[in-house]
């Protein structure tokens, strides 16, 4: 049954959401690498040979590049930019195990491989879900990442706030429901400001959950990110928005947490947003991260 999105709402210019994604898209080199169990792995690439520094951005839970829609082109300016699809996620084959975060990682190791072939180094920027794939690849291949941003990570065992649930949205839902739901979904877990919760961002929930096979929650639940930084001796830093749903009131927890392991761990708060802060304020989000990888 497909999907009806005739209730999302346009962009002020008059274009679909979908238009609007697809012309951020139509700047990238869209490429599939194998991922070593028989599966590929889609990545968007934004300033192809141009000899600049790679940053991959690894987005986060039923989610795709698309998490970074507003990063992209700006941050292209100063990086070739890699924006995969996770294993499992978007348009990039599922792992052998779409419950384990060792089965994700292993084939986003092949895939970085295929990518980004030779010992070049790169920095990660990793939100939500995919900062627990980021801090596990650190253990895999600490010769090659420079420096891991991690922003909104999940997977760490902190106090968090508990909340309303979240509506599984469904193909057979009318169009009116079903951009409803992905609204309320978006301003529970994603977004701190309703005015901020936009087509686009509709669009992209309701693409993006509904065929959305790892199952990053469980993996989040179960400390994943937690378990794996005592090993991870890459330089790591922070930008978390100021009311993010899975870390507000307890920041200061999780700064702690870091420093216990990486003293100069840095922690940036972009006041106003939430969880999905790289959307909701790409401004200050965009010029904290790239001052950030400059030092």
């Amino acid at each position: 049954m497909s999907l009806d999105y005739s209730a999302v709402p346009r962009l002020p210019d008059g274009r679909t959401a979908r238009e609007h994604i697809e012309s951020v898209a139509a700047l990238s080199q869209a490429v599939r690498v194998p991922m070593g169990n028989g599966g590929q792995m889609m990545w968007h690439i934004w300033g192809a040979g141009r000899g600049k520094p790679a940053l991959m951005l690894f987005h986060g839970g039923s989610g795709s590049w698309i998490h970074w829609i507003r990063n992209v082109v700006p941050l292209s300016q100063h990086y070739t930019v890699y924006a995969p699809d996770l294993p499992g996620l978007g348009d990039s084959d599922p792992p052998d195990d779409v419950r384990d975060i060792w089965s994700v990682t292993k084939c986003v190791r092949t895939a970085v491989d295929a990518i980004l072939p030779g010992n070049q180094p790169f920095r990660l920027v990793g939100f939500s879900f995919g900062g627990m794939v980021s801090g596990h690849l650190a253990t895999l291949m600490p010769e090659r990442i420079e420096r891991i941003v991690l922003v909104g990570a999940g997977g760490l065992r902190a106090t968090r706030r508990p909340g309303p649930k979240l509506h599984k949205l469904l193909p057979e839902m009318p169009a009116e429901t079903l951009a409803d739901e992905a609204r309320r979904n978006l301003g529970i877990l994603m977004l701190h400001d309703p005015a901020k919760v936009d087509g686009v961002a509709i669009y992209m929930q309701i693409l993006n959950t509904t065929r959305a096979r790892t199952r990053s929650r469980d993996m989040g639940i179960a400390g994943a990110l937690s378990n794996v930084l005592p090993q991870v001796r890459t330089p790591l830093a922070g930008i978390w928005g100021e009311f993010d749903s899975t870390t507000y009131p307890y920041i200061q927890e999780r700064i702690d947490l870091f420093r216990a392991l990486q003293p100069d761990f840095e922690m940036n708060v972009v006041e106003g947003a939430g969880h999905w802060v790289a959307y909701e304020a790409p401004e200050a989000f965009n010029a904290t991260l790239i001052e950030i990888l400059a030092r």
